[in-house]
């Protein structure tokens, strides 16, 4: 039970990549505008019917890192420390976690983080969270710094958790700030087996703005992710099923708090850190300013002060509210730094907030997704301002009310030159009221591959080189000798042994492996690529080596003593490429085996297994972006590259790995 200390609990429960409109009351509320009206989420909708729904809530920036921080810091990106997904969150940062502990609240985070791969979270007490991407079945947590394998679906996994929080700070009496991460709805998209026939035949309505281009993606196809195709369908369907599936998890979150009586006393907040295209201007992704990327869902329940009744409010509110929502109401003075407002204002149905005429959004360029430029924009109630620094032609202007679909930019109308007048001095006014500036953590497009991708006609470049023995002072590294620092970290069992002639190798145990941290130099994106390793395998299954997911990435693993070679190229199915040949030789007396797998300056996935080509494949493209997952050898624990036969961890012994930024002759 509560003691005596009233201050609100806080219980704050975000997704990734739900659109402001993956929720069935807001495709109830369109009506035949709908255009997912067989969408149901029963247990959001209660969250709804009992608080306030936000209609108009956008994110400063649409990505998930930057937005998470925005969440964190109520500061927008340019001043916050992070402006993509590879940057680690500042451990140092000002955060309503921090100013919470520091007022007496105990802090929780549970769930996935994902800025960078950082395995620390900063401003909480207790941490039961994963690194990066995660993946959706069987995911390994960090629990308060101790890896911890999980089985079963992640989301469910991370429920668990925090319902088991809840159990302990009822019993502790203190008032707490839990923070909720969902997998879910990023893809690629792997609902649980309970939602996995959910909305079956269901297909999306179309909207206007389908067969639109984006101004900066005139080469698009639109009309790809249509009702008639039968691919983008099942996609769809996939998303939506995952969402549902986090309605599930909300049920179960209130339903904790009801039996345990927290819920009169709890301030429960839901949202998500960006929208999703799902086709609208011929896109499938976020980033850009328009209304699907940057437009979230966002619910606040506080029965102890809200009224019930299902409230709507349609001012425009932004990520960047959280942070002194919560200050404002456990009584916490808010920094002067924080650039949000509190929400406390529109909970109780009396009016005093102060509506916001505008606000301004960023997106900077991300290295390894060339594809979308820097994004800077201005939106008010009615209407937006796009620029591309760079790209004057490219400007966009709408008229919200009359075109909220985004179809139609009149910036170069004659007879809307008031708007644009309007528009250009609110994007000054905007910008400087958020003290705007090009922050100098902010990738610049290009530099990632200036560095380390050679010209075509010329020699691969090594940039990574892991050769056995440990060094006894290095403990858990493993240095990398290609002179690029792109040294490892052992985690687990992996001990060296004596191998061939002159040299050692170190054995995986079936429990150890070694993960890289993300550098520009072992980026994969945008050229051919040459892995080689050195194997004897004890075992006939197995991951040798990984780096990515299921979205953009490469693996080499053995199935059935069968080498084989699989790249996500960003552009479809991965390109799997199998040794048909006899297979490799597991056990104690095995061979050492010598494997190279190249992606080559004609787009095909070779593999060689000593010396001889045992089987290539087309690949539609080059791999399109830099994964975000790092780099493992010896396991791949986050999102996998492609489902693997079990055990999916090597066992045996590794000679040495290298990668070449390039195509590597033999």
């Amino acid at each position: 039970m509560q003691d005596r200390d009233r201050r609100p609990n806080f219980v704050f429960v975000y997704t990734d990549d739900q659109r402001w409109d993956a929720l069935g009351v807001v495709q109830r509320e369109q009506g035949a505008k709908a255009r997912f009206p067989w969408f149901r989420t029963p247990n959001l909708d209660r969250v709804a019917a009992e608080g306030v729904r936000f209609r108009n809530a956008f994110v400063v920036s649409a990505l998930c890192a930057p937005s998470r921080a925005a969440f964190l810091t109520g500061r927008c990106n340019h001043r916050n420390g992070v402006a993509n997904n590879h940057t680690p969150f500042p451990e140092r940062s000002v955060t309503h976690a921090t100013l919470l502990r520091a007022a007496g609240y105990a802090t929780a985070y549970v769930g996935k983080w994902h800025m960078g791969n950082q395995r620390e979270r900063p401003g909480f007490d207790y941490a039961a969270s994963f690194v990066g991407q995660g993946r959706y079945h069987d995911c390994p947590f960090v629990v308060n710094g101790k890896d911890t394998p999980t089985t079963g679906w992640v989301d469910d996994v991370t429920t668990d958790y925090a319902v088991e929080y809840l159990r302990r700070q009822n019993r502790a009496g203190k008032p707490f700030s839990l923070v909720v991460g969902y997998k879910s709805s990023h893809g690629p998209w792997n609902p649980p087996q309970r939602a996995k026939d959910r909305f079956a035949g269901e297909v999306s309505r179309p909207v206007p703005n389908l067969d639109v281009n984006a101004v900066y993606r005139p080469e698009m196809r639109p009309g790809g992710y249509a009702a008639g195709n039968p691919d983008r369908a099942q996609m769809q369907r996939s998303y939506f099923r995952t969402l549902s599936a986090v309605d599930d998890n909300v049920g179960r979150l209130l339903k904790a708090l009801d039996e345990l009586g927290l819920a009169q006393n709890t301030v429960f907040v839901y949202s998500s850190d960006n929208g999703y295209y799902l086709g609208e201007h011929g896109l499938g992704d976020k980033r850009s300013a328009y209304e699907e990327s940057i437009r979230v869902p966002l619910l606040v329940r506080w029965p102890g002060r809200v009224p019930r009744g299902g409230r709507t409010e349609d001012a425009m509110v932004l990520n960047v509210d959280l942070a002194p929502t919560l200050l404002e109401a456990a009584g916490v003075p808010v920094p002067r730094e924080m650039q949000g407002r509190s929400l406390l204002p529109y909970l109780g149905g009396r009016g005093g907030a102060r509506p916001r005429e505008s606000f301004f959004y960023e997106y900077f360029y991300e290295r390894g997704y060339p594809a979308i430029p820097t994004v800077f924009a201005v939106r008010t109630p009615d209407a937006k301002l796009v620029k591309y620094p760079g790209h004057d032609e490219w400007t966009e202007l709408f008229d919200l009310k009359a075109d909220p679909y985004e179809t139609k930019n009149l910036y170069a109308d004659p007879a809307q030159e008031p708007l644009r007048r309007r528009m250009l001095a609110a994007y000054d006014r905007a910008a400087k009221e958020s003290d705007f500036r090009i922050p100098d953590y902010a990738d610049r497009p290009g530099e990632e591959q200036q560095a380390v991708r050679p010209p075509a006609a010329a020699r691969a470049r090594e940039v990574l080189r892991f050769e056995a023995p440990l060094a006894p002072e290095e403990k858990d590294r493993i240095r990398d000798r290609s002179g690029l620092g792109n040294h490892g970290t052992i985690h687990g069992f992996v001990t060296n042994a004596s191998g061939p002639p002159g040299n050692t190798s170190l054995v995986f145990a079936g429990g150890g492996y070694i993960e890289v941290p993300n550098s520009p130099s072992l980026n994969p994106a945008g050229g051919p690529w040459t892995v080689e390793v050195a194997i004897k395998p004890e075992k006939p299954d197995g991951v040798i080596l990984a780096r990515g997911g299921q979205s953009l990435g490469y693996a080499l693993f053995l199935d059935g003593g069968a080498v084989c070679f699989a790249v996500n190229s960003g552009l479809g199915n991965p390109a799997v490429v199998r040794d048909g040949g006899p297979r490799v030789s597991a056990g104690a007396d095995a061979p050492m085996v010598r494997v190279r797998a190249v992606i080559t300056r004609d787009r095909r996935a070779r593999l060689f297994v000593d010396g001889r080509e045992v089987g290539s494949a087309p690949l539609s493209s080059f791999i399109t972006g830099e994964p975000n997952d790092r780099m493992q050898i010896g396991a791949d624990l986050q999102t996998t590259v492609v489902p693997y036969p079990k055990p999916d961890r090597f066992t045996g012994a590794i000679a040495s790995v290298r990668l070449f930024s390039g195509e590597e002759p033999r």
